[in-house]
């Protein structure tokens, strides 16, 4: 008869969860942008490219809240739309009145 217990085999060493992989919102810190990044996709039937902006603010609220590992948004693939909300804040409006 075997038995489970095998003392000469190897020890259970643990290691860090795979890149992307990230902990649960147990709390629902990030519940509100989570919400509306999914009520994006049903509304672009789930066109996931119509929903980037929606996406970054979850991911941003992950990450301010330490539920992912912190990346620059331009590696998480956001850059273009970084630099769109830099060159607004950067000019004012400039609407004609009439």
């Amino acid at each position: 008869m075997s038995t489970a217990m095998n003392f000469g085999g190897k020890t259970f060493s643990p290691r860090p969860p795979d890149r992307g992989s990230f902990p649960l919102d147990h709390l629902g810190e990030c519940k509100e942008f989570k919400e509306k990044f999914m009520n994006c996709l049903k509304e672009s039937k789930f066109d996931s490219s119509v929903c980037r902006e929606q996406s970054m603010e979850y991911l941003k609220c992950r990450m301010d809240r330490q539920l992912m590992a912190k990346e620059p948004l331009e590696k998480l693939g956001f850059k273009d739309l970084l630099d769109v909300k830099s060159a607004e804040t950067r000019q004012p409006d400039r609407s004609v009145d009439g």
